[in-house]
């Protein structure tokens, strides 16, 4: 057993694996759930198609002869960010088994949700934004009616979400009807982050 502090919160591990690593035991199945590797690339790619016109215009606005070393040393800063990133990423991953759920986040934290605390799972299907394109969502509802662990469509694939309530053998509700975020917060404020529970429009 892991002598890392943990503690009890909402969290979303950040992804999903195609193929999740399955630990068995006599009694007990663990399911590990990990980032798609695609997830990375798609992030990635624009991040570093921002980041070269940056180096060009330090590169242009600045002195030629002089600029060189400021623009070396903004290019190694995001280099090393960029592999910090990509190894909390890589580290990033959602446990699941009857005992509960264990995540642990983008940042290394580690935070678990014993089964015990855990009432049922809530699927939602919620708009994108302005548009007509849904995402699916799912929410491990406490028996106070809190969000306890979230997957959000964005980083995890439907599949990955079948397999939690019968893993945790609990009750799964689905909504039929998409929601907006708008109507989500005034009807569950509780499941959403901090964060979204606000709205900018008031």
């Amino acid at each position: 057993m892991s002598a890392a502090p943990m503690d009890t919160r909402s969290g979303d591990a950040g992804g999903s694996s195609i193929g999740a690593a399955t630990v068995r035991s006599p009694g007990l199945e663990v399911v590990t759930l990990r980032p798609r590797r695609t997830l990375g690339r798609s992030i990635g790619l624009p991040f570093i198609a921002l980041v070269l016109p940056l180096l060009a215009a330090e590169l242009w606005l600045l002195d030629p002869e002089g600029a060189w070393p400021l623009v070396a040393w903004t290019a190694a800063v995001i280099a090393v960010l960029v592999v910090a990133a990509w190894i909390a990423y890589q580290r990033t991953q959602a446990s699941i088994s009857v005992y509960g759920i264990v995540e642990r986040g983008f940042f290394g934290g580690v935070y678990t949700t014993a089964a015990r605390d855990i009432a049922g799972v809530l699927r939602v299907r919620v708009y994108r934004g302005n548009s007509l394109d849904t995402s699916q969502e799912l929410f491990v509802v406490s028996h106070a009616g809190r969000g306890v662990f979230r997957m959000r469509g964005r980083f995890w694939t439907t599949s990955d979400m079948d397999r939690v309530a019968q893993i945790l053998g609990v009750e799964q509700t689905v909504r039929p009807e998409p929601m907006t975020l708008a109507e989500l917060r005034r009807s569950d404020p509780q499941l959403l982050y901090w964060f979204e529970r606000r709205s900018i429009s008031r």
